[in-house]
């Protein structure tokens, strides 16, 4: 691979390489602080739920000391006569050790004596005493007499913060100089020396090597590694060893051979009794929560412990910190090359789900075959990286795509967008017939404008007036399809058809004659002549899809509908809206009418009505800005020529006529002797000032015909689509003049 490939290929998968040490990072820093330990514990437990069922472990059996017993012998604590008994009856069946999980530091008489006859007479006997402790009180003092034959063994269990037992020890540092072997490996050690085995110094004990557990193995954080511990690898749930009743002991109801060459513990086994922990076989999903007592408890350690001197079962162990946080960046880039490998798929596709979901049950099975063979292996960070790359990925590639589609978004609609991206169909060419509302818009007059700016000018205000312009238009939900220079063409109905696509697009067509007041309030902050629009709107059938061919296509529509829009758009003056037939039918009962026109468009051989809107009704609840227009009557008429506009062409007739009243927007205009008939209503005319003072004045006016009726016969109206500074200078001065001389003061000082 060369050097241009090899940075085009780390360049392409900047994602990968980012997110897989990042998600890493935090996958680790989030547990070094300790929030995933509960759930790592909560694995643990279900794994260790899962395993396949051990065999019972014969040898090793418990008496059990629970209410029953004491009822029966009418007692509330064991007393010494009774132990004493109990005792001689368990050294007469020869085991190899007998451990008494019952505090003794104080006489219970009757029988102390016997009592300790038996601890003096008794080898392997193993009593208890609590060890750990801060306060005096929170510690056991060891039974006294087998405290001077050292045969005391600590019985601390060690909790963890959810309650549960996962840990156990094989002794103790009380003090730097004092060593006290737990009672399971006191207990241990008394079976496994019949079989010639003992422990060495750093803890080699026939087949097994007890390593110690340190404060941060498995899913332990900063854990009390305090003496020699081990994690505890129970061989089941509570009942698991062979119980009998101390009474049964003591009314030898027990087969003579019971016990023989095995080790005894006695203990509490009734709830009363307090001496009962949670363990991770305590919890299962669908029953209540079973502890497991103390004295079984130890049976599974001094289990652990003979069993893996003599048949090697394992212990659990764990990598170290440095192992584990590669496992978990293996699975972080795991998760991130599965996802950036089918990053041209849905995010919610079959194929990204179903690759993540293997993965994940990889992971799984791996671990759950790693703990059957001993090894606690992280699971939740490897899963959390693994999903947490993917989701980073994913909303990478989320992300990405909406910048995409913010990019297409400048030029096409999102809904397009949208359609061309998600749907399959999205690409193909061709089209589909549709019902929709077609809409509209262009400025009047602005050509001869923009005509008298800088280009850099043209674009600042068609920018500012196509953005607020836009704004409306997706407020209204519509698709714009194309900007045409001071000209927009607008869909409601494609790509995606609502049953109030009309309504919408008249309600859009107020809300930005509205809208021109923002825009023209920026027009005279830049100096400029206020903007004026007119909107056409119409509904029909047209062709509606992806034109063009492989190399180039457009979103966009094509049919007789389209130009019979711009044809009624074409009779606006600014701030008109005017509707066609078929949209008025839509909309009847939501559009209030200024009034109606007669029109023959070009290409429509019959006369059709087309409606002018003054506002809509209903949820809208919009109108139309209303400008009085009052004409003023001009002192002295201004003589012009005005020439009839067929859409881009000028005509060659030049017609003579007056202004005889003026105002802002409008005119009335005079027609010159031997003109019989005035130009047809909505008829574009170009206007010249037959007598210019100035430079400026012999510059173009443009204007509409209105159906407004005129004050005389022989005269018509207009409204003005454009007018040069010089000339708009000269009218709004004309008109000062015309209202200073039919003011009341003007006419008393008359």
């Amino acid at each position: 691979m060369d050097v241009e490939k090899l940075k085009n290929f780390l360049w392409q998968g900047r994602s990968l390489w980012i997110t897989t040490p990042l998600i890493t990072l935090a996958v680790i820093i989030i547990r070094f602080c300790g929030l995933l330990q509960s759930w790592e514990w909560g694995v643990f437990d279900q794994y260790m739920r899962w395993r396949p069922q051990e065999t019972n472990d014969n040898r090793i059996v418990i008496v059990g000391i629970d209410e029953e017993d004491l009822d029966h012998l009418k007692q509330a604590i064991i007393s010494d006569q009774v132990l004493a008994e109990l005792l001689n009856k368990l050294k007469a069946r020869q085991p190899r050790a007998i451990g008494l999980d019952i505090y003794r530091n104080l006489p219970s008489p009757p029988g102390t004596s016997e009592l300790e006859q038996v601890f003096r007479t008794t080898p392997n006997l193993i009593g208890i005493q609590k060890v750990i402790g801060e306060k005096r009180y929170e510690r056991v003092d060891p039974p006294p007499i087998l405290k001077q034959e050292d045969q005391v063994g600590a019985n601390d269990l060690l909790v963890d913060a959810d309650n549960k037992v996962r840990r156990g020890l094989l002794y103790i540092n009380p003090k730097p100089d004092e060593t006290i072997y737990s009672f399971s490996l006191y207990l241990a050690l008394l079976y496994l020396e019949k079989e010639g085995i003992s422990a060495t110094e750093d803890f080699q004990v026939g087949k097994a090597k007890f390593k110690a557990f340190e404060s941060n193995d498995g899913s332990y954080v900063r854990a009390d590694a305090g003496g020699y511990q081990i994690l505890i690898n129970y061989r089941g749930k509570t009942g698991f060893f062979d119980t009998v009743s101390m009474t049964d002991i003591l009314e030898d109801k027990v087969a003579k051979d019971w016990g023989r060459d095995r080790i005894i513990l006695i203990g509490y086994v009734g709830e009363s009794f307090k001496d009962s922990f949670m363990t991770p076989h305590s919890s299962e999903l669908l029953s209540l929560p079973e502890p497991m007592s103390g004295v079984e408890i130890h049976s599974h350690i001094t289990s652990q412990i003979i069993n893996a001197a003599l048949a090697n079962r394992p212990l659990f162990k764990s990598w170290t910190e440095p192992q584990e946080w590669l496992w978990i960046l293996l699975w972080s880039a795991t998760g991130a090359a599965l996802t950036w490998k089918l990053q041209f798929h849905n995010p919610l596709a079959p194929q990204r789900i179903i690759a993540v979901t293997i993965a994940g049950g990889a992971l799984l099975s791996s671990t759950y075959v790693a703990f059957l063979f001993g090894w606690w292996l992280p699971v939740v960070p490897p899963f959390l990286a693994l999903t947490g790359s993917a989701v980073a990925i994913t909303a990478y590639f989320a992300h990405t795509a909406g910048e995409i589609r913010k990019i297409f978004g400048r030029y096409i609609n999102d809904e397009v967008v949208a359609t061309i991206l998600e749907s399959p169909e999205g690409l193909k060419l061709g089209g589909e017939r549709r019902l929709i509302t077609i809409f509209t818009s262009d400025l009047r007059g602005f050509t001869a404008t923009s005509e008298r700016l800088p280009p850099e000018g043209v674009v600042k205000i068609l920018n500012f007036y196509l953005e607020c312009m836009a704004d409306e238009i997706t407020r209204y939900q519509g698709t714009i399809d194309e900007f045409m220079g001071d000209g927009i063409l607008v869909l409601f109905g494609a790509p995606t058809a609502r049953k109030d696509d009309a309504a919408r697009a008249v309600a859009c067509g107020v809300a930005m004659q509205s809208a021109m007041v923002k825009v023209n309030n920026q027009m005279a902050e830049w100096g400029l002549p206020p903007l004026e629009m007119g909107i056409g709107i119409n509904t029909g059938v047209v062709v509606v899809g992806n034109i063009g061919s492989e190399k180039r296509t457009k979103y966009g529509i094509v049919g007789d509908q389209v130009n019979l829009t711009y044809r009624i758009e074409g009779y606006t003056t600014g701030g008109e809206i005017i509707i066609s037939e078929s949209t008025f039918k839509e909309v009847e009962s939501l559009v209030v009418i200024d009034h109606t026109l007669q029109v023959t468009p070009k290409g429509v051989r019959e006369p059709i009505n087309v409606y002018k809107i003054s506002g809509i009704k209903g949820e809208y609840n919009l109108s139309l800005p209303q400008i009085e227009e009052e004409l003023c009557t001009l002192p002295e008429p201004i003589s012009i020529e005005y020439v009839i506009v067929d859409g881009k062409n000028i005509g060659n007739s030049f017609f003579k006529g007056t202004v005889v009243k003026l105002s802002t927007r409008e005119a009335e205009i005079c027609l010159a002797q031997g003109i019989q008939e005035p130009p047809a209503c909505l008829s574009n005319l170009k206007i010249n000032l037959c007598h210019p003072h100035k430079e400026g004045e012999k510059e173009d006016m443009y204007a509409k015909v209105l159906e407004k009726e005129s004050s005389a016969i022989g005269h018509f109206c207009i409204r003005f689509t454009a007018k040069p500074p010089a000339i708009m200078k000269k009218f709004n001065n004309l008109i000062k003049t015309a209202k200073s001389q039919t003011s009341p003061d003007s006419r008393e000082q008359g």
